[in-house]
């Protein structure tokens, strides 16, 4: 039987193929994952739109009725007592939301969220890693992919947590543990709010400090011939990012927040939520990859009308404060700020005047970093409890914030065992919301 030329696909090819497929791999499957792993091999990469994120998260399940998704037309059990105002796009958001409301040309909403996990955990390790809970694996929060990918920056930690690392899910998962953030142990609104670990001590020169570095690198170099776990390489690293910090007065400085201008701080807001913002873009105005910052106190099952009146004023000034300021300052064409919480609450007000947990249809806004301003995407239904419209996964979300950073959703990583593990598995970018 004669060759046929130039066949690609030859007698150990076909094989190949046909021993994959016995392992529940389909054709189209291997083709696609060999053109995306010829891809990274060429160390190709999606062009960036964005160099940093805020990720501004409220922890608690924050009510899309009273914030991003009013439903003034609904009846009151539904709507619930909030009123609901105008943009300056001519859009409708909740009246706890003044301020940003006026800016309402720079960030765009998502209304159509959606996953099905009603659990305050679960909901939370969706938003932090694009995927669904497994037994099997810890997955790697956004954040570490993020370190994971780009390294340090102007001898900065990649990846920060405000003011400490808020849960489990914002962490390095399957990926080496030098991958997880950098928490300043301290809140920024505090009253002599200083980092930790961040000065010299005491009497310690620099001449001092390098011999004790020096030191020991030569321990550690013992300890690493004899042991090659994850932690003690991790524990190598987190030294050299702590010397690197440590020896560099610039970008001490960057957590410095009494740096800032008096006036400023008051745009802000002298609370939480408002220097939190403040030192969130501090910290990507001098480097840093990935800042993620909670707010919290959102589960309102009780009382949510006074809840939402009490809570809203300081992310209200502070987000709108946020993203003036970035703009202003020529930063927000490359800041992703992204607002988000675990779900949103339910359709209708229960017996204690609250809303319990619905994970089912919430909101998410996004801002800066290539993403189209003043635009809403996706619908809820008439009384908010699901999708009516383009609904978006939190592995959507995720795969468009990757995308945005010139990362590409798909491509594996290793975890334990060495094994591969795709950064988005399914998700599909939202590509209307892209600039």
């Amino acid at each position: 039987m004669a060759k046929c030329a130039g066949n690609p696909l030859s007698r150990r090819g076909f094989l190949t193929v046909g021993a994959v497929g016995g392992l529940g791999l389909t054709l189209e499957a291997l083709l696609h994952d060999r053109q995306v792993w010829a891809e990274q091999a060429a160390g190709e990469s999606l062009p960036a739109k964005a160099d940093s994120v805020i990720h501004v998260f409220l922890p608690g399940g924050c009510a899309h009725q009273e914030t991003w998704d009013p439903k003034p037309f609904s009846p009151i059990e539904f709507r619930g007592e909030m009123g609901s105002i105008k943009t300056n796009t001519g859009e409708v958001i909740s009246e706890t939301l003044p301020r940003l409301a006026k800016i309402a040309d720079k960030y765009a909403i998502i209304r159509s969220l959606t996953h099905g996990e009603a659990a305050h955990e679960r909901g939370t390790h969706n938003m932090f890693t694009g995927y669904k809970p497994s037994p099997a694996l810890q997955y790697a929060s956004m954040g570490s992919v993020i370190s994971h990918e780009y390294g340090p920056r102007n001898n900065l930690p990649p990846y920060v947590c405000i003011p400490n690392q808020p849960n489990i899910y914002a962490g390095s998962g399957y990926l080496s543990s030098s991958y997880a953030p950098f928490s300043l142990g301290a809140d920024p609104a505090s009253g002599g709010f200083k980092v930790l670990d961040l000065n010299l001590p005491n009497g310690v020169t620099d001449e001092r400090f390098a011999r004790r570095r020096s030191a020991l690198e030569a321990v550690n170099y013992h300890f690493a011939q004899k042991d090659k776990s994850d932690k003690v390489g991790a524990m190598n690293t987190f030294y050299e990012r702590a010397y690197s910090l440590v020896s560099a007065p610039k970008a001490r400085e960057a957590f410095d927040i009494d740096k800032e201008d008096a006036k400023l701080r008051d745009q802000y807001g002298r609370n939480e939520a408002g220097q939190r913002l403040l030192m969130a873009r501090r910290l990507v105005e001098a480097g840093v990859r990935m800042v993620t910052l909670t707010y919290a106190g959102w589960d309102y099952h009780t009382g949510i009308t006074p809840g939402m009146r009490a809570q809203m004023p300081a992310l209200d000034q502070g987000l709108a404060a946020l993203l003036t300021d970035l703009d202003q300052r020529g930063l927000l064409a490359r800041t992703l700020v992204m607002v988000s919480s675990e779900f949103g609450r339910t359709p209708k007000i229960n017996a204690t005047a609250g809303r319990d947990h619905w994970p089912k249809v919430f909101s998410v806004m996004l801002a800066g970093g290539g993403i189209k301003g003043g635009m809403i995407y996706g619908t809820s239904n008439a009384t908010a409890s699901e999708p009516d419209a383009d609904p978006v996964s939190p592995q959507d979300l995720a795969a468009t914030i990757y995308h945005q950073l010139g990362i590409v959703p798909e491509k594996r990583l290793l975890a334990a065992g060495n094994r591969p593990v795709r950064i988005i598995d399914g998700g599909k970018i939202v590509t209307p919301l892209v600039a």
